[in-house]
């Protein structure tokens, strides 16, 4: 997308494979997700897997979400795996992830595996992922909860401990997922001031959403999700195009932040 509203090379960074728990979603299956992607000029796309929700092996998920990525399309998938601070072989988890299926982060989903961000475990995950320059992705609503069923009601994640958290590790790269409905605006600005944190676009909401968000918020800390195939992928794109960005800035934002994280 230019200034004109032409599509430019996207780096997606919230995408999922698999299927969600509760039904069936357009896009789930991995050949039509690759070719929606494809269609919509993404280059690469970091996936994690609706399996780890609820599946308590989640070595078995990581390794099918790894030979899944390799399989449909290996330039395209950027595996993000899922680790559980709670489980007892966590750290081994988290060394597959790293050593065996050369993931360049993970992903995880608090509020699904029972645990509070100022649970000192969660605390020795994040030394293991900065120690081991991993990407940190945590996804605070996976579903409104308005629309949760009734069997799987899931609070948000409260990211409040993460403001004395964050500055303990000043070498790693975190991202809130599915964030910018889940947080207050004040408390987005500790968090921004704590550390090396950012967010993605998928539950923006509202006309001009970025412009608005960049009234608060650095370019550097924006980066493009779409958090395909719960919600529709052109709901994202939409809105690189509908709000009055700079060509700069909405390259910064579809991609280039993006892979200014994924560097050494």
């Amino acid at each position: 997308m230019s200034d004109a509203g032409e599509l430019v090379e996207i780096v997606d960074t919230n995408v999922y494979l698999s299927r969600w728990p509760t039904r069936r979603v357009p896009g789930d299956e991995p050949p039509d997700l690759v070719a929606k992607l494809r269609a919509g000029r993404v280059s690469q796309a970091w996936v994690g897997s609706f399996d780890a929700l609820l599946h308590k092996d989640l070595a078995g998920v990581n390794a099918r979400l790894a030979a899944d990525c390799a399989r449909y399309d290996a330039a395209l998938l950027v595996p993000f795996g899922a680790v559980n601070p709670l489980a007892p072989d966590w750290e081994e988890d988290l060394r597959r992830c790293h050593e065996v299926h050369k993931m360049p982060g993970i992903r995880l989903h608090p509020n699904y595996h029972g645990y509070p961000l100022d649970d000192p475990r969660f605390a020795r995950l994040l030394e293991n992922a900065q120690q081991r320059k991993l990407i940190v992705q945590i996804v605070l609503r996976m579903e409104d909860p308005r629309t949760q069923h009734p069997l799987l009601q899931t609070p948000d994640v409260d990211p409040a401990p993460l403001v004395e958290l964050l500055p303990k590790f000043p070498q790693l790269h975190m991202q809130l997922l599915n964030s910018l409905q889940a947080v207050r605006p004040d408390l987005l600005d500790q968090l921004l001031t704590a550390g090396n944190i950012s967010v993605e676009i998928a539950m923006l909401e509202g006309v001009g959403g970025i412009q608005r968000l960049l009234g608060h918020m650095p370019l550097d800390r924006i980066l493009f999700g779409s958090y395909f195939p719960c919600f529709a992928w052109e709901a994202a794109a939409l809105k690189l195009i509908e709000s009055p960005l700079g060509g700069m800035q909405r390259t910064a934002i579809a991609r280039e932040n993006a892979r200014r994280m994924l560097s050494p």
